[in-house]
């Protein structure tokens, strides 16, 4: 047994379930149907193949090495979930089918799992940085990167679908119009904190220069 690769993968399942704005993206779309969740939870995972093939292409060394670049895409992460708090926010002034037209399709979720994760710049960081740890003294560090990141991947295909289809199971409740609007307040809120929070270091970066 790979002791290693078990370590790994109980640190790699610990960084997947964190809450934050792909969590709470899932949500938001799996309050509106179950499809839309699911969608928007295999846009994440697209997202993370990305990062995968990034990192092994080694663009993640070329943003560890260029910080104006890292900077430009936090600016372009954080004003994504911005956004989607925003828009979140914006919708519940009206009734929930203006909700509902947003995902009507599942391109639409999907292509806000994907963006979201694809914008965060800390992704390829921490593929970059976490990896090597694991990979064994002597042993070939593509195939074994390769392995260690795709676990990152099946994890996600497994954790963020999983809790679309939980949220959509308790959607009867969810969906109640004063518990569905508290629920949109509160992912709303949560994405529009999460992408403040991630537009405070770049810009803070930029006005120490």
């Amino acid at each position: 047994m790979d002791a290693q690769l078990i370590a790994f993968t109980g640190v790699a399942a610990g960084m997947v379930a964190m809450p934050g704005a792909d969590f709470t993206v899932v949500v938001r779309n799996a309050l509106v149907s179950r499809r839309a969740g699911v969608a928007c939870a295999l846009g994440i995972t697209g997202g993370l193949l990305l990062h995968t093939a990034l990192a092994v292409a080694g663009v993640a060394a070329v943003l560890t090495a260029v910080p104006a670049l890292f900077r430009a895409l936090q600016l372009l992460g954080g004003a994504y979930v911005l956004y989607l708090g925003a828009r979140t926010l914006w919708s519940l002034r009206g009734p929930r089918a203006a909700v509902a037209e947003e995902a009507r399709t599942a391109v639409r979720p999907w292509r806000q799992g994907f963006v979201t994760n694809a914008l965060n710049p800390k992704a390829p960081i921490t593929f970059l940085s976490l990896l090597p740890q694991f990979v064994p003294v002597g042993a070939p560090a593509l195939p074994r990167t390769l392995l260690l990141a795709l676990i990152i991947v099946a994890l996600a295909l497994v954790w963020f679908p999983a809790v679309a289809l939980l949220v959509d199971r308790l959607g009867r409740w969810l969906r109640r119009p004063r518990a569905a609007r508290a629920v949109e307040a509160v992912t709303g809120t949560a994405l529009t904190g999460l992408g403040l929070l991630l537009l405070l270091e770049p810009l803070l970066s930029l006005l120490s220069l």
